[in-house]
């Protein structure tokens, strides 16, 4: 079978780093090729390559067995190459319609022709079973639309190459189906396609084939019928590496967060959160899971103080904390590990040590006044830094410079080492590679097992069912169902999660 792509020797560096050493990648045409490998391995960065978005320091680039030179996203349409970025790149008060054919208009007389255009992206919608709103707004649509809407664009385009960036990072297990059955069409239709993903099931279930990349090098090509996810996943790592939860039955107790009929209306007058309602307690995790923007993070900034709600009460351990400051929220036993780790979690321009103390500062071990006990700081930092194996353990080493793994093992370290009963942990594992989410799985299992009471908040739906012993889904900033257990599958809380399915709004208490 002919090559569609050849990378050949590409080489690209960033300063000292190298982030693509010599990588040859061959794509055979009319397939789908996964690209996988942890965080910084160099799977974007060669793929924005392949795009225009960089130039290689080294190597030769091959469509179609034709050497061509991509110097810009332009030459990659040119040559029938389009990418689909994790994050979309469309124009949110613009149309569906505008948003598609912006760049690549259809003119007459120099003017847009309408009508033969809404006519021909009419016609590759329903051939690839994209049909879209071609009237609405952008900025209107789910971003399962979105998607539709930035692959159709590139079939407009004419591209018959389509590169995807982790593509159902923001999509609910039905619009994942949904989108896997329009990928096996354009495949049908002798469209070759490149998928970099972390989700291995996704790689075993809709590639022909599979490269595996680590420190800017690939490592193993193999058929993706000869293969399986531990396989993957060890070359990935380069270790052994445990893809389930291992965790013993929830022995809970009491109820330590107690969240009663919580309202928050924004600045605007919306609505975000009508009548929460929630219990967690210790010894086991409660996963919320919901499509982002349902008022997730706002109940969690109403919890941690970073957001005063409307109505309602909130406690922890019979003590309230709705209205109060994140100073006096967690002096009453609450922890926080933030969804955005860079706007929340850490001062990227401090070290190590520092960071591990944010928040702990004041505490009589680490100084007294302006003066710091540099000694306690350092035993703390290298402490903490061995227990959650920190890399590089150098406890001087800048927060900026680890990766994002390494920066969220600093929060939970930091976090979880405040002793504290309730840990809210909001999207723990975004961001992190494979290696990195077995250890942060395995240390909130342990905090669970320790008698800590846990709410995790997960777009990662595999993440909460492995881990939560409870379930609660929240759409349009309500509790719209709780499952006792995780015995349920990912479809049925799709259903919840879209509002395709209502349960009874109640309190997500024991049983």
């Amino acid at each position: 079978m002919p090559y569609a792509v050849e990378l050949l020797n590409i080489t690209k560096r960033f300063a000292r780093t190298v982030a693509n050493d010599e990588v040859t990648l061959k794509v055979q045409s009319g397939t789908i090729h996964a690209l996988v490998g942890e965080n910084g391995a160099g799977k974007t960065t060669l793929m924005e390559t392949l795009y225009g978005l960089y130039q290689p320091d080294a190597g030769i680039i091959r469509i179609h067995e034709k050497e061509v030179s991509i110097k810009s996203p332009h030459d990659s349409i040119r040559n029938g190459i389009g990418m689909v970025h994790q994050h979309f790149m469309l124009v949110g008060p613009m149309t569906v319609l505008e948003n598609i054919v912006l760049g690549a208009e259809t003119t007459r007389y120099s003017l847009l022709d309408l009508k033969k255009t809404t006519a021909e992206i009419s016609e590759l919608g329903g051939r690839f079973s994209l049909t879209v709103p071609l009237n609405e707004k952008v900025e209107n649509v789910g971003v399962g639309i979105q998607q539709r809407v930035e692959i159709l664009k590139a079939i407009y385009r004419k591209a018959d190459i389509l590169v995807l960036d982790e593509p159902t990072a923001v999509l609910t297990p039905q619009e994942s189906t949904q989108l896997f059955r329009i990928l096996s069409e354009l495949k049908d239709e002798g469209k070759t396609i490149v998928l970099i993903t972390h989700k291995l099931s996704e790689v075993m279930a809709i590639s022909d084939h599979v490269s595996v990349m680590r420190r800017g090098k690939i490592v193993g090509e193999v058929e993706t019928a000869s293969t399986s996810p531990e396989e993957l996943a060890e070359m990935m790592v380069g270790r052994r590496i445990l893809l389930r939860v291992e965790k013993n039955d929830r022995k809970a107790g009491d109820p330590v967060l107690s969240i009663n009929n919580l309202s928050y209306i924004d600045k605007r007058g919306v609505n975000i959160l009508n009548n929460v309602s929630l219990e967690v307690a210790s010894g086991e995790i409660l996963g919320i899971a919901g499509v982002e923007g349902n008022g997730q993070s706002q109940l969690v900034e109403c919890i941690t103080g970073l957001l005063k709600p409307t109505t309602g009460s909130m406690s922890v351990d019979g003590i309230q904390i709705a209205g109060l400051t994140p100073k006096e929220v967690f002096a009453r036993g609450l922890a926080h590990v933030p969804e955005d780790r860079i706007k929340r979690g850490l001062v990227v321009e401090m070290d190590v040590a520092e960071n591990l103390i944010l928040g702990l500062h004041m505490q009589k071990e680490f100084g007294t006044g302006l003066a710091m006990n540099l000694k306690a700081i350092e035993e703390n930092a290298r402490f903490l830094i061995t227990k959650y194996d920190i890399r590089p353990m150098n406890p001087d080493a800048l927060a900026r410079g680890l990766s994002g793994g390494n920066q969220q093992k600093v929060i939970i370290a930091r976090e979880l080492s405040r002793n504290a009963q309730v840990i809210v942990a909001s999207q723990p594992t975004r961001g992190v590679d494979i290696g990195g989410i077995e250890f942060i799985h395995r240390t909130l299992v342990e905090a669970r097992d320790a008698g800590k009471a846990i709410l995790m908040i997960s777009a990662d739906l595999n993440e909460i069912l492995s881990l939560s012993d409870r379930i609660a889904i929240m759409y349009g900033g309500q509790i719209v169902k709780i499952f006792p257990n995780n015995k349920v599958k990912e479809s049925e809380l799709g259903l919840y999660m879209t509002g395709s399915k209502r349960g009874s709004s109640q309190k997500a208490s024991d049983g």
